[in-house]
């Protein structure tokens, strides 16, 4: 190199050095990459459930897990040692006036979701809930109205719907892959946990554990139903249950239940805590279609449970043999669903997962029970923005 190029070079690099300076101090862009913006968390409820999400949570960019909960204080030590937690309480009131936090994450016994729930948004935190939402589609409203009245978030799980299947099977439905589309079945079941009596008694049942999952997948593809029919039972009226010994069961633990969607689609869900699987409950080698759905020009399944999908397979007029799509899980997994509300919060990103629609699942639940009550078809009030997926 000669020296005339030499000087070129050394002028051209301090004339851009210069000006990159000037900019940074200007703020036209930032020295580092900004960090994302940390959501602080509260958690009450550290069972099992806890141990699922609190990995994910504590290694999402987009959260900071300040705080846990729960009404058996060593629960919440042990948990917070597990995973470096400064701060853990015995009660929810204790939680609230202690390490400020903004973001309430609730994984609690189902039946006591509805008062934590109402009692975390009236000190002004958002609050993400395991389901159900609520024991009613009305105090479910009246929560989502206390938390728009405050400008405040509330979400409640599942959140299959965030899966790339679901994504798939919604797209081929939207395209008329499947023609008329006519009928869906879903269902999901195992023989029942026995860590616990909330599952078997009022409040619990297999419906709001279990069929919850496919009522969301199910309507996320078909619509809002317009109206339900169901017979529910009770297969084993008494269980073994770890910490109470031999107990009553007064929840459905055998549940059928039809859906009307309208335009004439008709589908049917089927859970219970009676289900013999030669898997188990282990959602990574479940491979039988757990919801299928048919038209008039095609089939489609899904392969696994809608909680841990593996693929969905679908056969038309014009390719008549089953062929496997959308294998690939891209990050989904079920107890992600707090860890993508947190980043909602930090980022604006919306989440295809509504409250909306977790409460027109409750109404589903709770009409379901009245229809086996009655013996009569339920007409159902509530509703969501659909199609879920465009």
């Amino acid at each position: 190199m000669n020296t005339s190029q030499n000087l070129m070079n050394r002028r051209e690099f301090t004339k851009t050095t210069l000006l990159a300076g000037a900019a940074i101090a200007s703020g036209a862009v930032s020295a580092f990459a900004a960090e994302p913006r940390r959501i602080r968390i509260g958690i009450i409820g550290c069972g099992s459930v806890s141990g699922a999400y609190l990995p994910v949570l504590t290694k999402c960019p987009y959260a900071e897990v300040v705080s846990l909960c729960d009404i058996r204080p060593e629960r919440a030590r042990k948990r917070a040692e597990q995973f470096n937690v400064a701060h853990h309480y015995p009660h929810i009131d204790a939680m609230l006036a202690g390490e400020p936090f903004e973001f309430m994450i609730n994984l609690t016994d189902m039946q006591e979701h509805e008062h934590l729930n109402r009692q975390g948004l009236a000190a002004g935190k958002h609050v993400w809930s395991e389901k159900p939402i609520a024991n009613t589609l009305a105090a479910g409203q009246k929560l989502l109205h206390t938390a728009r009245e405050k400008n405040l978030r509330l979400w409640g799980a599942p959140i299959t719907v965030q899966s790339p299947q679901f994504a798939f099977m919604a797209q081929t439905l939207a395209k008329g892959s499947l023609g008329r589309v006519a009928a869906a079945h879903a269902d999901y079941g195992h023989e029942g946990p026995g860590w616990s009596s909330f599952f078997y008694e009022k409040g619990g049942g297999s419906m709001p554990d279990l069929m919850v999952y496919n009522l969301t997948s199910l309507t996320g593809l078909l619509g809002p139903a317009k109206h339900v029919s169901a017979m529910l039972s009770i297969v084993t009226p008494e269980r073994k249950i770890d910490e109470k010994g031999i107990i009553k069961v007064t929840e459905e633990d055998n549940a059928m239940v039809l859906l009307d969607h309208g335009k004439g689609i008709i589908s049917h869900i089927q859970s219970g805590f009676n289900f013999f699987n030669p898997h188990g409950h282990d959602g990574s080698k479940e491979q039988r279609h757990t919801i299928a759905i048919v038209g008039s020009k095609g089939y489609m399944g899904l392969v696994g449970y809608d909680w841990e999908p593996h693929g969905v397979d679908l056969a038309t007029h014009d390719n008549p043999k089953l062929e496997r799509f959308a294998t690939d899980a891209q990050g989904y997994i079920w107890q992600r669903g707090a860890a993508l509300a947190a980043e909602c919060l930090a980022t604006g990103k919306e989440l295809l997962v509504t409250p909306e629609q977790a409460l027109h699942v409750l109404e589903i639940i709770t009409s379901a029970r009245l229809s086996q009550k009655t013996g009569r078809r339920i007409a159902l009030t509530s509703t969501f923005k659909w199609p879920i997926v465009s």
